[in-house]
C-alpha cells in the first residue's frame, strides 16, 4: 500500500470540462424532456472534473535553499580551517625558532667537547706514564682524530638551512603539507646524526 504525503499532493478542477459537461447535460434536457437534476456532488464525481495531482517540488528553489545552507558550511568550514592552520603556523614557527636556538647551542658546546677531551685524554695520560714527559704531538694527532670523528659542522649548517626552509615553506599559501613532511624528515635525519657524532651528553 503506498500511503503519500499529503503535502504532495493537490485536488484540481477542471471547470472548462465541468462546463461542457453542464452544456451537456443541457441539451440532453431539451432533446429528450429530461429533468435536469444535476447536482455539484454528481457533477465532481464525472472524469476529470476533479483530480488528485501530484505536487511537484521546484528543483530550483530547493537547489537555493540547499546552496546557501552548503555555501554557509563551507564557508564556516574553511574559516575554521584557516584559523587552526594559522594557530599551528604560529606553533611551529615558535618550535623552530627554538631548534635555532638549540643548534646555536651546539655550535657554541663543539669547540668546549674538544677542549674537554683534551683535558681528559691528557689527565688519563699523566696518570698512566707518571713522571715520564707527555709527547705533545701525540696528544694533538688523538685530539684531531677526536674532533674529525665528532665533528658535525656540515648537519648544523645543513639543520639551520632545513628550518629556514620550513620557515619560508609556512608562508607559501597552499599545499604545502608533503613539503613540510618531506623537510620534517631532512630536519630529523640531520639531528640523528649529530646525536649520534657528538658523543656528548649536553648535546
Amino acid at each position: 500500500m503506498c500511503i503519500r504525503d499529503r503535502s504532495q499532493v493537490s485536488l484540481k478542477y477542471n471547470e472548462t470540462l465541468a462546463a461542457e459537461y453542464l452544456e451537456k447535460f443541457k441539451m440532453m434536457e431539451e432533446k429528450f424532456s429530461l429533468e435536469n437534476d444535476i447536482r455539484v456532488s454528481t457533477l465532481s464525481r464525472y472524469p476529470e472534473v476533479l483530480t488528485m495531482e501530484e505536487k511537484m517540488d521546484d528543483e530550483e528553489e530547493l537547489w537555493k535553499g540547499l546552496k546557501k545552507a552548503l555555501d554557509g558550511a563551507i564557508a564556516q568550514f574553511v574559516q575554521t580551517r584557516t584559523v587552526e592552520g594559522e594557530n599551528l603556523k604560529k606553533d611551529l614557527i615558535a618550535k623552530l625558532d627554538g631548534m635555532l636556538e638549540l643548534v646555536g647551542q651546539i655550535e657554541e658546546r663543539a669547540p668546549k667537547i674538544i677542549a674537554e677531551y683534551r683535558e681528559k685524554l691528557e689527565g688519563k695520560v699523566k696518570e698512566l706514564l707518571e713522571d715520564v714527559q707527555i709527547d705533545e704531538s701525540r696528544i694533538a694527532a688523538e685530539v684531531i682524530l677526536f674532533a674529525d670523528k665528532i665533528c658535525t659542522d656540515e648537519e648544523v649548517v645543513r639543520l639551520k638551512s632545513h628550518i629556514q626552509h620550513m620557515r619560508s615553506t609556512l608562508e607559501e599559501q597552499e599545499g604545502i603539507g608533503r613539503k613540510l613532511d618531506f623537510i620534517a624528515q631532512e630536519m630529523n635525519r640531520e639531528a640523528n646524526t649529530i646525536l649520534s657524532k657528538a658523543n656528548d651528553l649536553e648535546v
